[in-house]
C-alpha cells in the first residue's frame, strides 16, 4: 500500500506526534502553529488563530495532501471534502460527532467517520456516581454547614440499594452501569431496542443517567411527561447531550424542588451567565469537562494508531460511524 498521509488538525502533544510518525508507512502532516490554541489539556477546539496569507497557504497544503486525518478541518468543516479532496476518513476526538457531522453536511460525503466511543467512558461514569452521591450524601447542604462553621450531627442516605436506570448502553453507559452496580445499587439498562420502556421504568428510578448519543429519536426524550414520572428526591445525571434533555421542563421540575440535577450538558453551551441553573442549590454544573482528562490524547493516539494499521491493511475500523443511527 502506498504511504499514508495522516493530517493532525489538533494539537497533540511531540511524544503522542511521535508516536504516530512512527507507524510504518504513515507520514505525518503536522503544523501545531496553524491548529487552534489549547486553552486547557487535551483541549480539542481551542482558541482560533489568525493565520497570515503565508501560513493560510501552508494549512491548505496540508489538507491537500491528507488521505486520512485526525480531527476535523478547524476552520471550514462543512468544505472539508473540497479542501481535503484526497481524505478517506477522519478519526474524531469526541464520541458524539453525530450532531457535528449533520450540522456541517459531512454526513451526506463519501467520508468515512470513526468516534472516541470509550474512550471517555470511565471519567465520565466517575462524574455520574459523583453526581449522585453529591446529592444522596447532601454535599451542599454540608457546604452551608462549613461555611457557617456550625458544627451539627446529622442523618444521611445511602446509595446503595437505589435503582439507577442508564439510558443508553454503549461504551459509556456499560462503564456507567458497571460503577453504580459495584456501589450495591440495582442498574437498570435501557439501550436502543428497549429505548420505548423508559416510562415504564421512570417511576421506580432513583438516579437516572442519561449516556444515550443525541439522534432524532433522543431528542427531546426526557421532558415534562418523563419528569412527572420520576418520584420525588430523584436525582438526573446528564452526560449525554443537552438536548436529550428538555432544559425548560427541567429547571420547572428543579425549582419546585421534586428532584435534583448533575448535568455536565446543556441545551446552549456555554450556559449563559443569566440561566437559573447556575444558582439552584439541588444543580451541580459541569462545562462540558467530565470528559476530559490528563491522559485523554495518549488514549486517542492509541486508538488512531490501531486504527491507522487497520485501515492500512484494509480491516474494519473500530468505532465506526454509522449515518444511519447516527453515531
Amino acid at each position: 500500500m502506498p504511504q499514508t498521509a495522516a493530517l493532525i488538525a489538533t494539537y497533540l502533544e511531540p511524544e503522542l506526534v511521535a508516536r504516530i510518525a512512527a507507524e510504518p508507512g504513515v507520514e505525518v502532516l503536522y503544523e501545531p502553529e496553524l491548529l487552534p490554541v489549547p486553552r486547557y489539556r487535551c483541549d480539542h477546539t481551542g482558541t482560533a488563530r489568525d493565520l497570515t496569507p503565508d501560513q493560510q497557504a501552508r494549512w491548505a497544503r496540508l489538507l491537500e495532501r491528507a488521505d486520512v486525518a485526525f480531527d476535523f478541518d478547524w476552520q471550514a468543516p462543512a468544505e472539508f471534502p473540497q479542501r481535503a479532496p484526497n481524505l478517506r476518513w477522519v478519526q474524531g476526538t469526541s464520541a458524539g460527532i453525530g450532531g457535528f457531522v449533520n450540522r456541517t453536511g459531512l454526513d451526506r460525503t463519501d467520508l468515512t467517520f470513526t468516534t472516541a466511543a470509550g474512550i471517555h467512558a470511565v471519567p465520565l461514569a466517575e462524574f455520574a456516581v459523583t453526581g449522585a452521591l453529591y446529592f444522596v450524601k447532601g454535599v451542599p447542604e454540608l457546604r452551608r454547614r462549613q461555611a457557617a462553621h456550625r458544627w451539627e450531627r446529622y442523618t444521611t442516605t445511602q446509595l446503595a440499594g437505589r435503582t439507577v436506570t442508564v439510558v443508553g448502553l454503549g461504551g459509556m453507559g456499560r462503564e456507567v452501569a458497571r460503577a453504580f452496580a459495584a456501589l450495591g445499587t440495582k442498574v437498570l439498562g435501557l439501550g436502543r431496542d428497549r429505548i420505548g420502556e423508559l416510562d415504564e421504568v421512570l417511576p421506580g428510578t432513583d438516579v437516572l443517567v442519561l449516556c444515550c448519543p443525541l439522534t432524532p429519536q433522543t431528542e427531546g426524550l426526557i421532558g415534562a411527561e418523563q419528569l412527572a414520572l420520576l418520584p420525588d428526591g430523584a436525582i438526573i445525571v446528564n452526560i449525554s447531550r443537552g438536548q436529550v434533555l428538555d432544559e425548560p421542563a427541567l429547571l420547572q421540575a428543579l425549582t419546585s424542588g421534586r428532584v435534583s440535577a448533575a448535568l455536565d450538558v446543556f441545551g446552549t453551551e456555554p450556559l449563559p451567565a443569566g440561566s437559573p441553573l447556575w444558582d439552584l442549590d439541588n444543580v451541580l454544573v459541569s462545562p462540558h469537562s467530565a470528559s476530559t482528562v490528563a491522559t485523554e490524547n495518549a488514549a486517542l493516539t492509541d486508538l488512531f494508531c490501531d486504527n491507522l494499521r487497520r485501515y492500512r491493511a484494509g480491516e474494519p475500523l473500530r468505532n465506526l460511524y454509522h449515518r444511519d443511527r447516527g453515531y
